[in-house]
């Protein structure tokens, strides 16, 4: 059975990929004029966006890679950005 929830239910999330690993959490959505175009992600504390991208604040993942919406938010491992590791540069 269908579960339909509103956007704003959506709002501050916990975003996990697919694989287990905590991304971020969900800011906002981004609609166009009829359906959801992607969500913007914020990076927040011991998130894996957090580690890849240092003082940026998030990324819009676009809603192509949304596996699933629930008590938490599942995205593709496709959206995750490349993380070369600590001490590189």
């Amino acid at each position: 059975m269908l579960k339909m929830q509103k956007i704003s239910e959506t709002y501050e999330l916990k975003v996990f990929t697919d694989t287990g690993e905590y991304f971020g959490d969900v800011e906002e959505s981004i609609l166009t004029k009829t359906k959801v175009f992607g969500w913007r992600v914020k990076a927040t504390k011991n998130s894996y966006l957090a580690k890849v991208l240092g003082s940026a604040k998030g990324v819009i993942v676009p809603h192509q890679l949304v596996k699933s919406i629930g008590d938490v938010m599942i995205i593709s491992k496709a959206a995750i950005p490349s993380y070369s590791g600590e001490g590189e540069a």
